[in-house]
């Protein structure tokens, strides 16, 4: 497979061109490590191509991703899953269809609403212990459906805690009601090519985006953007453009050209060896920690340990891996996740379990009751309190006042309170397990 924009890239930085454009370094390597890319970084000068064009080296290297992936078509972004969410509800908005979505989204989603003025419906999983994930009510689901004309539904699957939803059956309810189903896949990169094949278009998503930086060898912004259908094809750069910068990363782009010559060649080897160390790694500690399954599916790479049912806190826990060299991907006081990735090797899955066992801890018997979150009352717009002067309250000051602007603990980036809804007394319990001590509310 070529890589026309990594092949352009080293081809201009050894022609020996005066560089009368930006940026401005000109492509001089200085007296730093960060300088020695440098000659790499370029703008859109000539045969560069652009982003937001339907031709050129970048299309083409599209066109090698959407080959791989097996879609439509494929999208790249620089700024994350961020803009592919941003583009996914612009489109949705061009077809005025009301949204429908899961609560457990992420913050993106919810500044998307407030640029394109969307107000959602919610759907609340089935929780246990925590909002950041929980169970899909399928019967739900198509009950919100029947009742809601020119739908769609956006789902985040996997959750940061690496919980796939059935997907496949989502899309099949939403296809029967003529709704489209939009999947965050952010946390999913690697799901096409495991042994099972779980990918959302594979199973019948609409539009999905991956973030090929949190689980694939890509530099950080470096997301791609799925179709199932070609009929978006052309309105997807111009939507794109809505919330760009019109001077892309290059290194970005290049890094996802490299990336897809990764997939084509070396990641399906390296995923069979990562889901075997992840599951010797899950049996080597199992009698000491619960680690998470997921109802439905588990994102293979996703190791996420059950701090309270393990009988430790999860900042604890945080602390003592810490403690040995190990940085995690997210702790909160119920659960820990730490992402491997095919680039892990062996010694990685070594010196993590090897941590895990030597971890000295009391067992403490937590709470086991379920997690009760009702929905809070709706009060203004999203957009509009999102956009409205506030005030920054304690949180126990905040019962009964509006949500402005949201105020998440990131990560995990999931919505407590979401912007127009009034603050309740459950919302204020889940805040105080995150750490949050104020909020800002609509004057």
């Amino acid at each position: 497979m070529n890589t026309p924009i990594y092949d352009y890239l080293i081809k201009y930085a050894g022609s020996g061109i005066t560089r009368m454009h930006m940026p401005g370094h000109k492509g001089i390597c200085m007296e730093n490590e960060l300088s020695k890319i440098f000659p790499l970084d370029i703008t859109e000068i000539t045969d560069a191509g652009n982003l937001f064009e339907t031709e050129g080296i970048i299309a083409q290297s599209e066109k090698n991703a959407s080959r791989i992936f097996g879609t439509a078509a494929t999208f790249y972004s620089v700024h994350g899953s961020t803009q592919c969410i941003q583009t996914m509800l612009a489109l949705m908005k061009y077809e005025n269809r009301n949204v429908i979505a899961v609560r457990n989204a992420h913050r993106a989603f919810l500044s998307a609403c407030v640029l394109l003025d969307i107000d959602p419906q919610w759907i609340c999983p089935h929780y246990d212990d925590t909002i950041i994930s929980g169970t899909i009510s399928e019967s739900e689901v198509e009950e919100k459906l029947k009742k809601t004309k020119n739908a769609c539904l956006y789902v985040t699957s996997p959750d940061y805690l690496g919980c796939i939803a059935d997907i496949e059956t989502l899309a099949r309810i939403c296809h029967k009601y003529g709704a489209v189903l939009l999947v965050d896949n952010a946390h999913g990169a690697c799901l096409h090519f495991y042994r099972q094949n779980l990918h959302p278009i594979s199973l019948g998503a609409d539009m999905c985006c991956d973030s090929a930086h949190k689980m694939l060898p890509a530099l950080t912004g470096a997301a791609y953007l799925h179709l199932r259908e070609k009929k978006y094809i052309p309105y997807i750069k111009d939507s794109m453009l809505l919330f760009a910068s019109t001077s892309p990363s290059y290194l970005i782009i290049c890094s996802l050209d490299l990336c897809n010559l990764f997939l084509e060649k070396e990641i399906r080897e390296k995923l069979v060896f990562a889901q075997d160390a992840v599951s010797g790694l899950r049996d080597r500690v199992s009698g000491k920690f619960s680690v998470q399954k997921g109802t439905f599916a588990q994102e293979p790479l996703h190791f996420t340990i059950n701090a309270h049912s393990s009988g430790i806190d999860g900042s604890m826990l945080m602390k003592k891996l810490q403690e040995n060299k190990i940085e995690c991907e997210f702790y909160c006081d119920t659960h820990l996740v730490m992402l491997f990735s095919p680039s892990d090797t062996e010694e990685a899955y070594q010196k993590v379990g090897d941590a895990l066992m030597n971890i000295d801890f009391e067992k403490k018997t937590f709470s086991e009751k379920k997690l009760h979150f009702p929905l809070p009352q709706k009060h203004m717009s999203v957009r509009e309190a999102a956009l409205s002067p506030y005030e920054e309250l304690p949180i126990e000051k905040s019962v009964g006042k509006i949500c402005a602007n949201i105020n998440v603990p990131f990560p995990p980036a999931i919505p407590i309170s979401v912007s127009g809804e009034i603050i309740t007394a459950e919302c204020i319990d889940i805040m105080r397990r995150f750490g949050l001590t104020t909020i800002k509310v609509v004057k």
